[in-house]
């Protein structure tokens, strides 16, 4: 059954925007929301992380637990998901030194 999925990017390649637009709709600019299986969500996860390069992906969908949502990350991120007592909280990781490059 689909259920709505919304996957956030920042500076991945083009080839990637293209693929996520083919079953998704690109709302704003790296921000793709569609109603899509799970299989279909998962493969778009995988290829989507695998692909993401020095950028970074956020993707949010329902899940069965008390929040009814889970987010997964991929790439370079100062925002990461941390488990705070059964509830998903966004935690902030120091800044990198002045003129470091993530990735």
């Amino acid at each position: 059954m689909p259920t709505m999925v919304v996957l956030a990017t920042t500076a991945v390649p083009d080839l990637l925007r293209g693929a996520l637009s083919r079953w998704t709709t690109e709302v704003d600019p790296g921000i793709f929301v569609g109603s899509v299986s799970a299989r279909v969500r998962d493969e778009l996860w995988e290829a989507a992380s695998a692909a993401v390069g020095t950028g970074a992906a956020v993707l949010v969908h329902p899940a069965p637990i008390e929040q009814g949502y889970a987010i997964r990350t991929a790439g370079a991120r100062r925002r990461v998901p941390a488990d705070f007592d059964g509830l998903t909280l966004m935690r902030m990781t120091a800044a990198p030194p002045r003129g470091f490059v993530m990735g």
